[in-house]
């Protein structure tokens, strides 16, 4: 049964999550604290608490994209490990296919959609070609981390230190690990 009594008071958990669930709702379609607390009838400083309890990490939102990667799973693990929010990791393979399976049309209208999504992103970080890199930049119109894996054109797979992407991870996310004193 989900009531129970505290003191003299009969509460309903199902209540409480139902409540908790509409104010998740509406704070991540874009409404503030405030507005939410004036809608539900309740403190803003609940909602506040509530975000924190919830917490899982804090920060802007991290997207990457890069290929020829031969390492793209490991690489891949990482950025899920790390909570990195939009992944685009290909080989050799599959940046052949992706460009290949579209036709010019529909490929542009990707790139183009991608390259909006990313916009809103805090921190991008691009790894690919010299030239490759230079395109993406410009598509993104903002600052980006990019990585060069090589000279364009690149014919195969690269690879990138998966440790190397998890401390640049880190270090975006403001929680590098301590070093003892010999570095």
């Amino acid at each position: 049964m989900d009531l129970m009594r505290i003191g003299d008071k009969m509460i309903s958990r199902a209540k409480i999550d139902r409540n908790i669930d509409r104010i998740l709702e509406l704070r991540s379609r874009g409404l503030s604290q405030q507005d939410v607390a004036s809608k539900l009838k309740i403190d803003r400083t609940f909602i506040s608490r509530l975000e924190t309890l919830g917490e899982v990490r804090k920060g802007g939102r991290i997207g990457i994209v890069g290929f020829p990667l031969g390492n793209r799973d490991e690489l891949e693990a990482v950025c899920r490990e790390e909570g990195v929010d939009f992944i685009l990791l290909m080989n050799d393979e599959q940046r052949w296919a992706f460009v290949q399976e579209k036709s010019g049309i529909e490929l542009v209208n990707t790139l183009m959609e991608m390259a909006a999504e990313l916009r809103d992103y805090s921190t991008v970080i691009l790894l690919g070609s010299d030239k490759r890199l230079r395109v993406f930049e410009a598509l993104l119109d903002k600052e980006t981390i990019s990585i060069v894996l090589g000279q364009s054109p690149i014919i195969g797979d690269r690879t990138y230190d998966p440790d190397e992407l998890r401390r640049l991870l880190r270090s975006i996310r403001g929680h590098e690990p301590r070093r003892g004193k010999d570095g």
